[in-house]
């Protein structure tokens, strides 16, 4: 939620590791409410998933369990504004989406491309899953909201970020601005992430570290470490991958890379271990280490937790001269707008306010959904499910008859460690006479201790001001400010809580306190200019977000291969679960699946997925297609060597749970 992802290096090497098993992929308001004491509310909720909170520290790595087949006594609380998901009508379809998110519309406006008759079904009454947008109305003025991702790199031009890529596929635009730093407010003060520029981040170590030649040179060594790995990201993209055996047919143009670099091979390990390992062995000046700590937490985990692949998308990307961050002009909505739109160009359809109570299962195989208001609808290709693994799992249910080895996949997914949930805080305020030329960037980081957890809610936290750069988000004069914390906020002293009532919104006041003063840091009068102020709990997440827990998602630490991880996860520590599943006709897409949390990885995702429904000739085509819409996307296209592994691959593609044809 916090930033755009770095996943995209992975993918020439996920196509090393799949030449040597092509079955690696197979299915195995300006006043505040008093404060009330909340000691005894976190006495009764105490357990491990909040003790670990508690006076946190930089070498502990954080995940937060539950078992989901465990049903919570209490009821989810719902939120005006987020519908009562009883929209929806039947139908039959090819492809059933269930949920928005930019795995969900990449995958079905993907598929929909393809040829195939695409449904996606939202619960919510807004697409777009994390990145959304929602407005207040305020003396006359329309103030307008972040309530997901803020910061994004790479959207402003063709580039090697697969949510561009999969925009300029559907030949769609999203109009952006930009801005070419992160602001860190720090225990030793303030300075500036520069990107696109070796040169000023080579002057920013010289400047804060304790010694500044020593941070270059050990940075350089990081880089040169990783730049085989690193450089794979031009060799072939997420966009060619599938998982079935048509994967050696669209990714046959990496090859070249692969002969002339076979210490790759060398390398697959490292590409998915902890980050950890491979920088405590070169890096040990403080300055640096809190610099690749805080761009792993993007993703969830610091460098202890983080994949490789992480950190190789930073190294090559992001020191290049056209880097530059994006603000979506008129908010992050425009994310799902754009993707919606080339849905709709290819007659795909999406309904909203359609919750999905259950996936219906017949003779071993998904064939369609049951809605929240009793309508059915079919799908005669595939079910394919964009919610969180520990959402999926319930909509199986038990009453119904499951195929063999359903019952353990549903007990480890349902059980899979997990990020804890996020705090946000919306703030409008008047801007009259504000300076804010001490900073350039709309987003800035704030930490309170570099010896405590970065995935301490209490600790880190972002706020990001899009009025810097687009004035269509609040009216003139004004600002809007999101600030939302790390994803480690404790769901278990909420769940009891019951919203609008004196405890609750005093606890909310009570955590939201360092949010508060994360912006002070910047703005100190803050306080004193609120026009209104909104604050999110981690059961506003949930409601308007439909993140079970209100998580921030699967917390799989890299360095062991997660369950349901396939035969891939038997040869390198692949820390994701399958895509596929045991149920023929499920598939799953997301930031649970590979390659991870992010809005370019979870629509990676769902590219990956729409890839997996088709057949290996129709993805060769459209990769020709993609690599024609600019020269950067060139790489793309197998070319010749594509076709020469088509014919050995072609008649194994879409897999068999998947081949209509078979079904029928």
């Amino acid at each position: 939620m916090l930033m755009s992802r770095y996943g995209i290096a992975v993918a020439v090497l996920s196509t090393v590791a799949f030449t040597s098993d092509v079955m690696a992929f197979a299915p195995g308001p300006r006043g505040f409410v008093r404060r009330m004491p909340s000691v005894q509310l976190r006495a009764e909720a105490k357990n491990e998933n909040v003790a670990q909170t508690e006076g946190t520290s930089r070498d502990k790595v954080m995940t937060f369990s539950y078992d989901m087949s465990i049903d919570p006594e209490y009821e989810k609380p719902t939120y005006p504004g987020t519908g009562n998901g009883l929209s929806g009508e039947s139908g039959e379809y090819d492809v059933v989406v269930i949920g928005s998110g930019m795995g969900g519309l990449s995958c079905g406006a993907i598929s929909a491309k393809y040829g195939d008759k695409v449904l996606v079904l939202e619960s919510h009454i807004k697409c777009g899953g994390s990145a959304h947008t929602f407005s207040r109305m305020h003396d006359g003025g329309k103030y307008s909201f972040e309530v997901g991702p803020s910061i994004f790199e790479g959207l402003d031009r063709p580039s090697l970020n697969p949510l561009r890529m999969i925009f300029d596929l559907l030949e769609e635009e999203m109009p952006v601005k930009t801005y070419t730093g992160l602001g860190y407010w720090t225990p030793e003060g303030y300075w500036r992430f520069p990107i696109g520029s070796s040169r000023k981040f080579e002057d920013l170590l010289l400047e804060q570290a304790d010694d500044g030649p020593k941070a270059v040179a050990e940075w350089n060594e990081l880089r040169s470490r990783l730049k085989t790995l690193g450089g794979s990201t031009t060799a072939v993209s997420l966009l060619n991958l599938r998982q079935d055996p048509g994967f050696l047919a669209t990714t046959a143009g990496s090859l070249p890379f692969v002969l002339t670099h076979p210490d790759v091979f060398l390398d697959l390990n490292l590409t998915f271990d902890s980050l950890h390992k491979t920088v405590d062995k070169i890096v040990t000046d403080p300055f640096l280490l809190n610099f690749i700590d805080t761009m792993c937490i993007f993703c969830g985990f610091p460098a202890k937790g983080a994949m490789t692949a992480h950190m190789l998308y930073i190294l090559e990307r992001f020191f290049e001269e056209s880097a530059c961050y994006s603000v979506p002009i008129g908010g992050t909505c425009g994310l799902g707008n754009t993707l919606v739109r080339g849905l709709e160009k290819f007659g795909g359809k999406i309904q909203l306010n359609a919750h999905v109570d259950e996936i219906v299962v017949e003779n071993g195989r998904a064939v369609g959904v049951k809605l929240k208001n009793g309508s059915m609808v079919k799908a005669k290709k595939a079910v394919v499910s964009n919610a969180t693994p520990f959402d999926t799992v319930k909509m199986l249910g038990n009453s119904q008859e499951l195929p063999e080895g359903v019952k353990t996949w549903k007990d480890e997914l349902g059980k899979l460690p997990r990020h804890g949930a996020i705090m946000h805080l919306f703030i409008a305020i008047d801007a009259k006479d504000l300076d804010l030329s001490h900073i350039q960037d709309p987003a800035q980081l704030v930490i309170q201790d570099w010896g405590r957890s970065m995935q301490d809610s209490q600790n880190l936290c972002s706020f990001f001001i899009p009025s810097l750069l687009d004035d269509t988000v609040c009216p003139e004069g004004k600002h809007v400010i999101h600030v939302y914390s790390s994803g480690g906020e404790p769901y278990e002293p909420w769940e009891k809580l019951k919203p609008d009532s004196p405890e609750y919104e005093a606890y909310k006041e009570e955590r939201a306190q360092v949010l508060w003063e994360a912006v002070e840091r910047c703005i100190p009068d803050v306080r004193e200019r609120v026009e209104f102020s909104i604050i999110g709990s981690p059961l506003a997440h949930e409601a308007f977000l439909r993140r079970d827990r209100g998580t921030y998602g699967m917390a799989w630490a890299a360095g062991s291969a997660a369950p349901q991880a396939g035969l891939l996860g038997s040869v390198l520590p692949f820390p994701f679960p399958n895509l596929k599943t045991p149920v023929d006709g499920l598939l799953r897409c997301g930031d649970s699946c590979f390659p991870g949390i992010g809005t370019p990885s979870a629509a990676a995702s769902g590219a990956i997925c729409a890839n997996t429904m088709n057949h290996v000739g129709k993805h060769l085509d459209m990769l020709e297609e993609a690599s024609k819409r600019d020269p950067v996307y060139k790489f793309l296209d197998p070319g010749l060597l594509g076709q020469i592994y088509k014919p050995l691959v072609q008649g194994s593609t879409p897999s068999e749970e998947l081949n209509v044809e078979k079904v029928k």
